[in-house]
């Protein structure tokens, strides 16, 4: 049987925009309530407009995913306008421009803020909520750079490498329940994560700004397939999802060649994989 979207709520962070904010629709026109969490107004707005043509309920919660004193409020800030939590997806993320040498442990620990810890935290801060539901469900979007490494990605990369091993951890914990736990692997999405990205101080913004904008040309995959595809693997309760056929092939090549994968996925992605050793 199906998860069952109808009728429950998702919590969904990074919403204004991108797969959060293309999940939103998605989710809405399934017939789940939604609480919305972004530090966009604007944009949290608009996409709750959008839901809320669907006919169901949606709150907004305007916060930054990394100010620990706002995660630990949000749940009673949900539970007060829905009662009830089913789905948590944390989806909020954010990239850092820089080799690790050319990074500030700050924008390193900024980062792990929210793209590790708020996912931890918000998980722990749920759990009670979701262990009330006869059936509940987490995802945790991480990331192609959570199964390979490539070089300029160090920080990106140990947090979303560890988003991986928290959720399958914690997914064979909960092993037996009635909560069920996806973790995401999305390869190139058309968002602006790259466009936004931190540029630490030392790095040249000119050049750091082109490479973003030759690592925009591997973003094949719109939100709105990604979020197609992760509200399927909600509904199927399905512990992993790969997205895009780059993550498919780049995931296959690091299980055949563990150490020396790089080398093959920089020759077949060409000129782009090369000039993003620095960024992407």
């Amino acid at each position: 049987m199906p998860f069952p979207l109808r009728g429950g709520t998702a919590v969904i962070t990074g919403a204004a925009s991108g797969i959060g904010a293309a999940l939103s629709a998605n989710l809405a026109r399934r017939g789940a309530n939604l609480a919305l969490a972004d530090r966009n107004q604007a944009g949290l707005e608009a996409v709750a407009a959008i839901a809320r043509a669907a006919g169901v309920t949606v709150s907004t919660h305007v916060l930054d995913v990394s100010d620990r004193a706002a995660l630990e409020a949000l749940p009673e800030a949900v539970l007060a306008e829905h009662e009830r939590v089913t789905v948590l997806v944390n989806n909020a993320g954010v990239a850092l421009a820089g080799n690790f040498t050319d990074v500030a442990l700050t924008d390193f620990e900024w980062l792990f803020d929210i793209n590790f810890w708020a996912p931890v935290r918000l998980t722990k801060a749920f759990l009670y909520a979701l262990t009330r539901e006869p059936a509940a469900h987490i995802v945790n979007i991480s990331s192609l750079f959570g199964i390979i490494a490539p070089p300029g990605q160090a920080a990106y990369c140990a947090a979303k490498f560890a988003l991986r091993g928290f959720s399958e951890a914690l997914r064979h914990e909960l092993e037996g329940s009635h909560i069920s736990l996806t973790v995401v692997h999305p390869g190139g999405i058309r968002t602006e994560i790259a466009n936004s990205a931190r540029i630490p101080q030392g790095i040249d913004p000119v050049e750091a700004r082109a490479q973003m904008a030759e690592f925009n040309k591997l973003l094949r995959t719109a939100p709105e397939d990604a979020a197609e595809q992760i509200a399927r693997a909600i509904e199927a309760r399905a512990p992993r999802l790969l997205i895009g056929s780059d993550a498919r092939m780049a995931e296959r090549l690091q299980r055949l060649f563990p150490v020396t994968y790089w080398k093959y996925i920089r020759r077949q992605s060409g000129s782009v994989a090369s000039s993003n050793r620095k960024f992407s």
